[in-house]
């Protein structure tokens, strides 16, 4: 094997036909050795390369006679100096920040720590490379076939928020060699579930690879949600069949088997922090490749890290390398991997330059630029922890957003709270006291659920959450804004299984048949519970994983989920671009009219009536777009959208436009039945839901 100078573009490690190139930035190293192992899990290199050549920042070299599948780490030299931010350990093996895969797990180990314990003063001295999970050079190469990226418009987009394991460990007609893992997704029953159900976007909670840190190791708890990302090019070798490297081939056959399908597939990413903590925390890679280059540091003590992720750390994106790597990652997964689009996790963190949120900063604007990332989905999670960290309506065009004013909302109406009816006016509408008329209700994310809090089942079940599992005392997680309907968890009491029932459906019905664009969480739809627990992140068990034999009232559920999402897909009066104008749409209606129970419209006090749970929400066929963003005819009709949040029935007296016909009911979330020939009046169930649509005739 030669080693020769090599080059510094591309960073990471590139094979080409003689040998494979190695390039690492590092701003602050005095040395760099590239070590070679035979094994993962391997504590000895079996050869160790100094990088010779330093190119400005990047250090780099060539090994001729190098192959596809060689398992490679670093050490790195420099001063220990960590009150001016250098914290360079020769004692850690790091992974490579470009590496393309990452074998074996991370798991804790004490030698991982960055500082000695015995003396916080100084560096950790134990070699930790048993410990750290090598880096893998990987062949690039793929039959990609005829994929296309499907492009689906965001008015027809909805989501899906899904765990790889957990949506196919228990399903029995995937082959039990798949589940769990990406092809697992990819099979033909899941692909049929998702099309049957009406979804368009499968957004994978995180599958970068990812370590465990020291609190859920004592513990005994593995990382299942996957923020803790360690390799930010490299698919999380868990879901691949276990051969060295698979992991990129899998999730690219995945992501094709998708497209041919019709869905999408977004990546839930983090790029706001690592699993390195803070002082006192690991050494598995940009701490000990160059802490002061990669990580926000108080300015006034730098051996401090600036936190605004709630992690122990925060990647500063304000420096270009940084900002590079990032931009780097995303492009990977786009131009390499085929991926549809992005959810930033805080993305609020990546704004910051240095600190305070810029909606127009850097990192917006060459994502906006870029002709590689430009055209995909770009969703954020509008905040971080930091000071001023709530961003939600502040991001940029092009953007969408988790709108978390609409699951508020629609938690409390349907709870039976005062006072929400200005709001949930505003979040059917689409939210345009939030998001800038410029964007319009597309820039809204609405969801009821997500990974982060309680499933669709135990949000009606369950008055508080159970968390004693994760093994801290309950007191970790949200406070969800849930209702147990009687009865704390499960019930063979018809009546309140009944009410929690119409519960279900009312909160599905108003996130379906809003503005903006529905997400749904996976299993949803079948019923999942976690069992009160909402904060399931450290359980890789039956507890979060989908149980797919399902009772008459999930498959009832299932059916209704169904059809809900069919009536959005028809109708193009659900899927609006811009905001509505409280104007003319034809000669019969205004865009959107609010009713009051009695048929008047409502405006002036009644709109701040702490006691009203009662609007109606009329629609105008003549409102939406005569076709979408991709120019393709849509289909439209009035309709005629009824809640009731009281624990009494409620009349409604119903509008009669002067063309001649009836109002059919079209959904109805407390009766299976419908009513096909409405006029005058028409009663609603206590806390029930009701869409009639205007068919025109005789």
């Amino acid at each position: 094997m030669r080693v020769l100078p090599g080059s510094p573009f591309p960073l990471g490690a590139t094979p080409d036909a003689r040998g494979v190139n190695f390039a690492l930035f590092s701003e602050h190293a005095t040395r760099v050795e590239l070590c070679l192992f035979d094994a993962p899990d391997a504590a000895i290199a079996a050869r160790s390369v100094a990088l010779e050549a330093r190119t400005g920042d990047v250090w780099h070299a060539h090994l001729e006679g190098l192959r596809v599948g060689q398992l490679y780490g670093y050490r790195v030299d420099g001063p220990w100096t960590p009150a001016a931010g250098a914290r360079f350990n020769r004692a850690k093996l790091l992974v490579d920040p470009y590496a393309r895969a990452i074998a074996g797990p991370a798991p804790w180990n004490a030698a991982l720590s960055g500082i000695d314990p015995a003396h916080p003063e100084r560096p950790d001295p134990r070699d930790s490379a048993a410990f750290v999970p090598k880096a893998l050079v990987v062949d690039p190469t793929f039959d990609w076939g005829d994929d296309r990226p499907p492009r689906t418009p965001w008015s027809r987009t909805v989501l899906y928020e899904c765990h790889v394991k957990g949506m196919t460990q228990r399903h029995l007609a995937v082959p039990a060699s798949l589940r769990g893992r990406y092809l697992g997704l990819a099979a033909p029953p899941l692909i049929e579930h998702w099309q049957r159900l009406g979804v368009t976007a499968i957004e994978l909670l995180p599958v970068h690879h990812h370590a465990v840190d020291a609190h859920l190791a004592s513990l005994g708890l593995p990382n299942y949600w996957g923020y803790m990302t360690l390799g930010f090019f490299a698919p999380d070798a868990r879901y691949a069949s276990g051969c060295l490297g698979e992991q990129v081939r899998e999730f690219k056959q995945m992501v094709r088997e998708l497209h041919r399908a019709g869905l999408e597939v977004i990546l839930d990413v983090v790029y706001n922090h690592t699993p390195e903590g803070g002082a006192d925390g690991a050494t598995y890679s940009l701490r000990g490749i160059d802490n002061e280059a990669y990580y926000r540091l108080k300015p006034e003590q730098r051996a401090e890290y600036w936190d605004v992720t709630g992690c122990g750390n925060t990647l500063d994106t304000s420096h270009p390398r940084v900002l590079q790597l990032v931009l780097d990652s995303l492009r990977y997964w786009v131009a390499e991997m085929h991926v549809d689009g992005f959810r930033f996790d805080l993305a609020a963190a990546l704004a910051r330059d240095p600190t305070e949120f810029q909606s127009v900063g850097r990192f917006f604007e060459i994502v906006r630029q870029d002709p590689v990332l430009a055209p995909v989905k770009l969703v954020a999670e509008p905040w971080d922890v930091g000071p001023g960290g709530y961003q939600l309506g502040r991001f940029p065009a092009g953007w969408a957003e988790w709108n978390d004013r609409f699951r508020d909302t629609a938690r409390r109406y349907w709870r039976g709270d005062d006072g929400q009816i200005a709001q949930l006016a505003s979040r059917l509408a689409g939210s345009s006291d939030v998001f800038d008329a410029s964007r319009g209700p597309l820039a809204s994310i609405n969801y009821v659920v997500s990974h982060d809090g309680m499933t669709l089942r135990d949000l009606v079940s369950y008055a508080s959450k159970h968390n004693e599992a994760n093994g801290e005392g309950g007191r970790d997680g949200p406070t969800d804004e849930s209702c147990n309907w009687g009865v704390e968890g499960p019930s063979r009491d018809r009546r309140v299984r009944k009410r929690r029932e119409r519960a279900r459906r009312n909160l599905l019905a108003m996130l379906v048949l809003s503005q903006g664009v529905p997400m749904l969480a996976h299993g949803d739809e079948l019923g999942r519970t976690q069992r009160g627990n909402n904060n399931a992140y450290c359980h890789d068990s039956e507890l979060t994983w989908i149980d797919w034999n399902l009772g008459e009232e999930d498959r009832d559920f299932l059916e209704f989920a169904r059809a809900l999402l069919a009536i959005r897909r028809e109708n193009a009066v659900f899927r609006r671009r811009r905001f509505f104008r409280g104007e003319d749409a034809d000669p019969e209606f205004d865009d959107v009219t609010w009713l009051r129970p009695d048929g008047s419209v409502t405006g002036g006090d009644a709109w701040q009536n702490p006691e009203r749970r009662s609007l109606g929400m009329l629609i105008a066929a003549a409102s939406a777009e005569p076709a979408d963003e991709q120019g393709q005819p849509q289909r439209s009709e009035t309709v005629l959208l009824l809640l009731n949040a009281h624990t009494v029935a409620r009349s409604f007296s119903l509008p009669q436009p002067p063309k001649p016909g009836r109002w059919q009911e079209v959904l109805n979330t407390a009766c299976t039945t419908r009513r096909s020939a409405i006029s005058g009046r028409i009663r609603l169930a206590p806390f029930s839901l009701v869409l009639l649509a205007w068919r025109e005739g005789g």
